[in-house]
């Protein structure tokens, strides 16, 4: 069902910056039994609310649809994101001097990858999530975890009992649920007067600077930045205290709220950084779309000019990001080998829309394609690193986000685990044409670039 109204205020003006064309659900994987019927496909959009500055797709798909029983996600199957996970968890157990009297909450705990160290620590926490495969496997490796959408309902029942928190964390979650208000206020009611809620979340200025439009998908119903979020909040008695960019998922905040409105110095500069760049302005977006337009010709000529010379293309990552990638490129049913991915919930399946087959990443070098494109970018240093026998085999990777880079055998990565760049000259002038066309041709030239001298290293796109 498409809005009208934003989510968060009301307003009755959005305006869209973005389109993205008709989706399948991006985490709506097939069986093999499943490839003979059509696909529920939806309008994605992306909007802009200049009454509260928040980013939102148009379109509401109903949550029981969105976290179906088979949903596939299950966040224990990334190193990178447990090691992340767990320096967080004592990240907070240092500053707040959390122990055995304290209670901590996780809203969309998934597996219990992240209150997994709590437990081991001997702290008592507590999972709500509504997915049911992640919830079972969180209790069965031993976190107290309950099936259940969060909001104000449950927050309530949770307080009637006596169980108001200390911590609540909300990784990835405020992006995903449509009635944001009643997420909010359920944070509220949940906390101790004294208590902190820690939100990590995709950042909207990355997305939009980088031009990582593949973050877009029904699932994420928001992009936030602290303009938008800063009402939301306030609206619910809540104040934004401190914020720490990440690197993770292509540039991240983790945003620290409590009743008390002090603000830390990090938070005060990101907030007058968005203030000076307009992020709170219609024309901070507006040449959004046609950047996404350039990428996804330029990507698309780059994969099909190799194609035509023979060369095998898989992908790597049958991620949410990788169903909106492959779907908006449209390149056709057959065209990519297969997809590997590590998730033993999702080899055997295919990704929507293009169809791919998921396979174990071991495929990668029983079948030696000549390219991966790695659709979990966000990931990429980890994912070649674990990929090193392919890589060694003469495999190259093609990263797709914010441009084009073929990465060839040989060459060195820095320690990063996350999304990772060239440091390369910017690229020389080019010929008038359209936009599509001379973006297109450039992207050739950044890959060949990329792939050339052993001397050129590959570092983190950590933000400023």
């Amino acid at each position: 069902m498409g809005i009208v109204n934003c989510r968060s205020c009301g307003g009755d003006d959005l305006r869209i910056i973005l389109d993205l064309g008709s989706q399948p659900i991006a985490n709506a994987l097939l069986l093999e039994e499943e490839l003979g019927r059509p696909e529920a496909r939806y309008p994605l959009m992306l909007a802009f609310c200049p009454a509260c500055a928040l980013l939102q797709v148009t379109e509401t798909i109903p949550a029981d649809v969105l976290y179906r029983r088979e949903y596939p996600y299950f966040s224990s199957s990334s190193p990178a994101l447990l090691n992340h996970s767990a320096q967080h968890v004592e990240a907070l157990i240092r500053r707040y001097e959390l122990g055995p009297a304290s209670f901590v909450v996780e809203v969309a705990s998934n597996d219990g990858y992240l209150l997994r160290n709590f437990v081991e620590r001997g702290i008592l926490c507590l999972g709500i999530d509504p997915a049911d495969g992640p919830v079972a496997q969180a209790n069965t490796v031993g976190v107290p975890t309950i099936h259940d959408f969060f909001g104000s309902r449950c927050a309530e029942e949770l307080a009637g009992k006596g169980k108001l928190a200390d911590v609540v964390i909300a990784n990835n979650v405020i992006a995903h649920v449509d009635n944001i208000n009643d997420l909010v206020a359920g944070f509220a009611r949940l906390l101790k007067p004294t208590g902190i809620a820690v939100c990590e979340f995709a950042y909207a200025l990355d997305m939009i600077e980088r031009c990582e439009f593949d973050t877009i998908y029904h699932e994420h119903l928001f992009y936030h930045t602290l303009h938008g979020l800063t009402p939301l909040f306030g609206r619910h008695g809540l104040y934004l205290n401190d914020v720490k960019r990440l690197p993770i998922h292509g540039g991240s905040l983790r945003l620290t709220v409590s009743r008390t409105p002090a603000r830390s110095d990090e938070l005060q500069a990101l907030f007058a950084q968005e203030a000076a760049l307009g992020v709170d302005e219609i024309s901070f977006y507006n040449d959004f779309a046609s950047r996404v337009r350039a990428l996804r010709d330029s990507l698309a000529k780059l994969l099909v000019s190799e194609r035509d010379k023979g060369k095998r293309i898989a992908c790597y990552g049958a991620a949410a990001k990788g169903a909106t990638l492959v779907n908006y490129l449209d390149l056709g049913e057959g065209f990519f080998e297969f997809v590997a991915d590590a998730n033993p919930h999702k080899q055997g399946k295919y990704m929507p829309g293009q169809r791919i087959s998921i396979r174990h990443p071991d495929q990668l070098v029983a079948e030696q394609p000549e390219y991966v494109l790695l659709l979990v970018w966000n990931f990429a240093g980890e994912v070649m690193r674990q990929q090193a026998a392919y890589r060694e085999r003469g495999g190259s990777f093609i990263i797709p986000v914010p441009e084009p880079c073929i990465v060839r055998p040989g060459t060195p990565l820095d320690d990063t685990q996350f999304a990772i760049s060239p440091t390369r000259a910017p690229p020389p002038p080019l010929a008038t044409g359209s936009i599509g066309n001379s973006m297109a041709e450039q992207a050739v030239e950044v890959a060949k670039s990329c792939a050339t001298g052993d001397d050129r290293i590959l570092r983190s796109r950590r933000a400023p």
